[in-house]
């Protein structure tokens, strides 16, 4: 089943509205310098900006956060962030969003990473990141892990969110979901290239294609290739469900004996991919919580991600963008 009705969305978004989502894993600020070129430098050949507007957003992890609250959950952040102004920042978009910040820990040897990005007259120029990649320390892994158990009573669903820039270890990844899972806490996971393998025993693991191929060692470009090596990734990560996406092909789901379902891309046009992932697990993660079959959250979650790579940039989904999109694919 590919679609869902109106009626079925509304009543799955109300059932899950106001509960309580942890993210955790790597948060960034984005920050995006914008203004107008007229000349070359004289010191290199290159252009010169002068910066006429600066924004800030979340980034990474913090794209989930947006991506739960304009779904209509509390969604509540757990990672490493640097003394910093850049943090700072970070955890104030955090509550706008009204999302909560206090599972953030604070490091002194660490740089909250940001990627700031220079646009002239609407094209991105050239991307700067100031950030810290190295694994956080056995302490920090300690505090993170203290502050989900202080949290375990307020948690209904977790998503695991890993850009491998150093907070989701394998040792945090394997005590986190054990934790977890002897909480009875759903455990959704997206992935990254470093400890893919680390992630077993979850509720849903959703990697991309590429990330599987290159896990893997595998080409998953027809259907074949992917359900063969789905079946695989199944068997040793033991998920309850496992979903690749796919780009333009769209999603392969698997659940436990069954066979792969496969569902078509819903986009009206792509004009960018950025952050379609983060809107993808955190769709599904609410359509699940709101008692979806684990077919309905991922066409759920398939509309949402063919609903913001029609956008320019990341962005996030939101109940009324979803509606109107079920609405249209009716």
């Amino acid at each position: 089943m590919n679609m869902i009705s109106k009626d079925r969305l509304d009543s799955i978004l109300k059932s899950a509205r106001g509960r309580h989502v942890a993210v955790i894993g790597d948060f960034m600020l984005d920050r995006h310098l914008s203004g107008t070129v007229r000349r070359i430098s004289p010191e290199a050949p290159v252009p010169v900006v002068e910066i006429e507007s600066e924004t800030s957003g979340l980034g990474g992890a913090g794209n989930v956060i947006s991506n739960l609250a304009g779904l209509g959950v509390k969604p509540i952040a757990f990672g490493v962030v640097g003394n910093d102004r850049a943090g700072e920042l970070l955890r104030e978009h955090i509550s706008n969003e009204g999302g909560d910040g206090a599972g953030l820990v604070v490091s002194r040897d660490r740089k909250t990473s940001e990627k700031i990005r220079i646009i002239a007259d609407d094209q991105h120029v050239v991307r700067a990141d100031r950030e810290t990649l190295h694994a956080i320390t056995l302490h920090e892994e300690d505090l993170l892990l203290e502050a989900v158990k202080n949290s375990l009573q307020s948690i209904e669903a977790v998503i695991l969110q890993d850009y491998n820039k150093g907070v989701l270890t394998a040792r945090l990844i394997t005590e986190m979901i054990a934790l977890l899972n002897k909480s009875g806490i759903s455990v959704s996971v997206d992935p990254k290239f470093d400890n893919f393998l680390e992630y077993k025993k979850v509720h849903l693991f959703k990697p991309n294609v590429k990330e599987v191929e290159r896990a893997m060692g595998v080409r998953a470009e027809t259907d074949e290739q992917v359900s063969e090596v789905g079946q695989r990734l199944c068997d040793y990560l033991t998920p309850d469900l496992l979903m690749i996406t796919r780009g333009e092909k769209g999603i392969a789901l698997f659940a436990k004996g069954e066979p792969m379902h496969t569902l078509p891309t819903r986009a009206r046009q792509v004009h960018d991919v950025s952050g379609a992932g983060d809107t993808v697990i955190s769709t599904f993660a609410v359509a699940d919580m709101g008692g979806a079959t684990p077919l309905e959250a991922a066409a759920i979650a398939n509309l949402a991600g063919g609903i913001v790579c029609g956008h320019v940039g990341v962005v996030s989904i939101s109940i009324s963008e979803l509606q109107e999109a079920v609405s249209f694919f009716r």
